[in-house]
């Protein structure tokens, strides 16, 4: 059985225990968490139901397995002639689930 979901703005397609890392979650390791936005459910044997967005009665549920930040981007700003330089960094927190059950 598989499903698409939203969360953060984005779209993952998720199977049972599938892992996947998405935009940081509030909760601690090994809380469970409740997915509702599911756009789409397949029941693996051809038989596909698609929300117009959103699947009523359809929801994903996770385990919060921890959470990383991810890359160092950084943020150089600079104004010619006029010596201004200011440099700052940021780094993403994003949060690591483990996909327990689909609920069609």
């Amino acid at each position: 059985m598989q499903a698409v979901i939203k969360t953060g703005g984005k779209q993952y397609s998720v199977s049972k225990g599938d892992v996947i890392t998405i935009d940081h979650l509030a909760g601690n390791p090994g809380d469970e968490v409740e997915f509702k936005d599911v756009l789409l459910v397949s029941d693996g044997s051809g038989g596909v139901k698609v929300g117009a967005p959103v699947l009523d009665g359809a929801s994903v549920k996770a385990k919060i397995v921890g959470d990383k930040k991810g890359k160092k981007l950084i943020v150089f700003k600079f104004r010619r002639r006029k010596n201004f330089r200011k440099k700052t960094g940021h780094r993403q927190t994003f949060t690591t689930v483990e996909i327990t059950d689909i609920v069609n």
